[in-house]
């Protein structure tokens, strides 16, 4: 396994930063990172050409991929956390006062439905504010990264040559979901987004996850321990970043850098790797996705990463 060097897709962020400039290397094996930009491209081409033979990805994407056969299995690395409180606008004239008024309307999904992002909005939406999904249309900009996925019956898409933006100003949607934009009729739907996300952490253990890890099963049976030292390279890495941040030693931090250290100050490590410390959440997300009609069954946890990891924490 020496020479073995695997082709990888990975963000550059401040906890993957030590594996991509190679101050943190894995004992057995290489990484050949590629940088693709969006990286959300490299979810589609992984799902439908599995082009890499390790890629970041969306944890959504991977149930659905799971659900499809897809040749791959992710190891409990998750590089990617938000809360989703904020990602919801609404248009100001729509009398949108409580979330439960977007029951009967049409509320816009930027790219496909099973977006984790939308995923997990929706899931907060149902259950902290008792909103009925199915009584939403919503309303697509783009299709799913798995092609044969089939939405439920009150998803459809955006007519071509439309740009959700400018439906979201001008009322033809009530709201809408990973859209960035600026003007006055436009306001995030939940105020103080970040302060109720935090709340949410602390209630009731809520921190969404983003992204997992996910490697090719055919490089998983030719190379036995493989999956366990991606997990161990990948928490080297983590462990440089979180020493660095601890300490104060990062230099311009960015949106992201900041969200983790609020988060160290209510649960402590800001990135935990591993089943075990996220079991809750992905029983989470699990479950939002079999309401949301992306997935058919529900997954056990321990079954969706590869098993020689499973007992691992970083």
């Amino acid at each position: 396994m020496a020479q073995l060097k695997l082709r990888t897709v990975a963000r550059t962020q401040g906890n993957i930063q030590a594996l991509k400039d190679g101050s943190v290397r894995p004992a057995r094996f290489e990484f050949a990172f590629e940088e693709v930009n969006p990286l959300i491209d490299a979810f589609r081409r992984m799902v439908r050409g599995m082009e890499y033979d390790v890629c970041e990805m969306a944890i959504t994407t991977y149930l659905c991929a799971r659900t499809f056969g897809k040749r791959f299995t992710a190891v409990p690395v998750f590089p990617v956390r938000a809360f989703h409180h904020g990602a919801l606008l609404v248009n100001t004239k729509a009398d949108i006062v409580f979330p439960k008024d977007l029951e009967g309307r049409r509320v816009g999904v930027n790219r496909g439905y099973t977006v984790t992002t939308g995923v997990w909005v929706r899931g907060v939406l149902q259950e902290e504010y008792g909103v009925d999904l199915g009584k939403i249309t919503w309303v697509l900009s783009g299709d799913e990264h798995v092609a044969e996925y089939r939405p439920p019956a009150n998803v459809v898409p955006m007519e071509k040559g439309r740009k959700m933006a400018d439906m979201l100003v001008s009322g033809e949607l009530a709201g809408a979901i990973g859209v960035e934009i600026e003007h006055p009729d436009v306001k995030p739907l939940i105020a103080n987004a970040l302060e109720a996300g935090l709340a949410a952490l602390k209630s009731r253990g809520h921190y969404p996850i983003n992204h997992t890890l996910v490697i090719r099963d055919e490089l998983l049976a030719a190379h036995p321990g493989l999956a366990a030292d991606v997990f161990n390279a990948f928490a080297a890495s983590k462990r440089v970043y979180l020493e660095r941040l601890e300490a104060g030693r990062i230099e311009n931090p960015t949106a992201v850098d900041r969200l983790h250290r609020e988060v160290m100050k209510v649960s402590g490590d800001p990135l935990p790797y591993g089943i075990e410390p996220n079991r809750r959440v992905i029983e989470e997300l699990i479950r939002h996705a079999r309401a949301q009609g992306i997935v058919e069954r529900p997954f056990a946890v321990d079954e969706l990463f590869a098993e020689e990891t499973r007992a691992l924490l970083a």
